[in-house]
């Protein structure tokens, strides 16, 4: 069975007063249990092709509802001011702008949202699943 592993690090040496230094590491599991995620959809990249429409980027009837999903997302764009906007159905996550990325846990219980704030935004995505 395959192992996922995932790695955050953040570190500043002026953002507090003193350094700031955080890494933590996880393994990828399924609900309840110990059992590791064992699929995946491997990594794409997306581009909204001129349009700055929401689109679905993982449909939620595609993916088991109340499970330990996981999607890896990286905004591409290397224009500061462009972002994309993360919803999971109707509800907004939050906005990823050049150059972020981030790990986001999805039940699978409504469609994962993507909302480009600029024309031909790239996005990097992956998701590992039940």
């Amino acid at each position: 069975m395959p192992t996922t592993t995932t790695r955050i690090v953040i570190s500043s040496t002026d953002l507090l007063s003193s350094t700031l230094s955080v890494d933590a590491t996880a393994t990828l599991t399924q609900a309840g249990g110990s059992t590791a995620i064992a699929e995946t959809s491997g990594l794409g990249v997306t581009n909204n092709g001129g349009s700055t429409s929401q689109y679905t980027l993982y449909a939620q009837a595609s993916y088991t509802d109340d499970r330990a999903h996981k999607v890896y997302l990286r905004c591409a764009s290397s224009t500061a001011a462009e972002y994309v906007v993360i919803a999971i159905a109707s509800q907004e996550l939050g906005r990823l702008y050049a150059g972020d990325v981030a790990l986001i846990p999805w039940n699978g219980n409504g469609d994962f949202k993507i909302t480009p704030s600029a024309t031909n935004i790239s996005l990097e995505h992956a998701i590992f699943y039940e």
